[in-house]
């Protein structure tokens, strides 16, 4: 008779392959959700009349996923991964294309507010896909299905192919429908696939069905765990990655004057005398620094296995942290899109190797604990949004700041974590 590892060791084949690309297009939609918002902002602003504050309140909405990752984490492990999935992603695809048609900010922010509260299942995806895979592969393959948040982040960074073309404009009863809304319905076709695909394609995880128990989240922080979980949650804390939200907007004000982001950041706070055509270059510099993440996530790829998610996570946080101290610190538009570009090809590998240490570090029932260490991320990106929407019209000194001071602290913790390659599942 075979254990479970065992099990899993016996074969890899086309149906792993299968499961990556239909896990990966959900990572992609989670992604593609967070950041379209950050794409649509230098229009919607006008249409909407947004002034920095509302911006900041709206990329925060998202973030409420937080409640959704502990909610459907608990509940995956009481009544199965996939059914969670299937549900939690075609809620969030449905309240994120209805939020299209809102005509007022705050039904806007609302509808966003739900989609990010009743979504967050990703940490959902990474606990049932690493389930399947056999022990000496895991490290590579949880690696890969990391790398299809790129996917999702250069297909949000297509914005400039949909928001500044005049023909994706018409007239919905009273609504003035704009490409920026037609962007946003567009948006939420990953997270409805995604439950489609699951629904039909994907069989329930062979972990939960062996076990089938729950073991409490207050187990998180008591026993031989503990040290490990308040590592984590610091860590998890100083990972800032809503400065991505912020990418294009900063952009499109140096675009109207040159310079570095933080030399320009002071804007007429009278929207009736802005034009909601939107700055074309900034949507390409978006695209730009979404594909540099693919030579962090090539490298992750070829490295984890062999080096470990510790060391990565440790490393790439601190060079993080040295290139937005830099973002800060340049006075030219070239260097701060080659400083964006180098963070985010970093950065990039600190979330790949959090998502292979964060599903090693505890037994695979209890995937809500991911989903709680998510959460708190969350919370930490809501702060720094509103945060950063207060203080962007005046300096943008101490938002870069702090977010390069979390970074290099996130990355001197990682140094306490365990080593987990290649460990088994428990």
């Amino acid at each position: 008779r075979l254990t479970y590892e065992e099990a899993v060791e016996e074969a890899f084949g086309l149906f792993h392959w299968l499961l990556l690309a239909v896990c990966g297009w959900a990572n992609a939609s989670d992604a593609v959700e967070i950041l379209c918002v950050s794409f649509l902002l230098p229009t919607a602003r006008c249409d909407l009349l947004l002034s920095s504050s509302d911006m900041g309140l709206l990329t925060a909405s998202i973030f409420l996923m937080m409640v959704g990752g502990y909610m459907w984490g608990y509940l995956a492990d009481q009544r199965g991964r996939r059914k969670v999935l299937v549900v939690s992603l075609t809620v969030n695809g449905l309240f994120g294309g209805l939020a299209s048609a809102a005509p007022w900010f705050w039904l806007f922010l609302l509808l966003r507010f739900i989609s990010g509260i009743v979504g967050g299942s990703i940490p959902v995806i990474f606990s049932y896909f690493s389930e399947f895979m056999p022990r000496l592969r895991r490290g590579a393959m949880i690696s890969a299905l990391a790398t299809f948040w790129m996917a999702g982040n250069i297909l949000a960074a297509l914005a400039w192919l949909v928001i500044p073309r005049t023909w994706a404009r018409f007239s919905l009863g009273t609504l003035d429908f704009q490409s920026w809304r037609l962007f946003v319905v567009l948006c939420s076709v990953p997270s409805t696939s995604s439950a489609i695909l699951f629904k039909l394609l994907m069989p329930e995880s062979p972990k939960f069905l062996m076990e089938q128990a729950l073991l409490p989240i207050k187990q998180m922080f008591s026993g031989s765990v503990k040290a490990r979980s308040i590592v984590l949650l610091i860590i998890f804390y100083c990972i800032y990655y809503g400065l991505w939200m912020w990418f294009p907007e900063l952009f499109a004000r140096v675009e109207s004057s040159g310079g570095s982001p933080c030399a320009n950041v002071s804007v007429p706070s009278a929207l009736n005398n802005q034009s909601c055509y939107p700055v074309k270059t900034a949507y390409m510099e978006g695209f730009i620094i979404a594909a540099s993440n693919l030579p962090g996530n090539i490298f992750t790829i070829l490295i984890m296995d062999s080096t470990g998610g510790k060391t990565l996570l440790a490393c790439s946080l601190i060079v993080s942290s040295l290139s937005v101290f830099l973002i800060y610190v340049v006075q030219t538009k070239a260097q701060s899109l080659g400083l964006s570009c180098i963070f985010s090809g970093v950065s990039v590998i600190a979330w790949n190797a959090l998502d292979v240490v964060g599903t090693e570090l505890y037994p695979t029932q209890l995937s809500s604990a991911l989903g709680f260490f998510t959460g708190v991320g969350r919370v930490a990106a809501i702060m720094g949004n509103v945060v950063f929407g207060k203080l962007v019209d005046s300096s943008c000194t101490v938002p870069i700041l702090l977010v390069s001071a979390l970074l290099l602290t996130g990355g001197l913790v990682a140094l306490l974590l365990p080593q987990t390659r290649q460990t088994e599942l428990t």
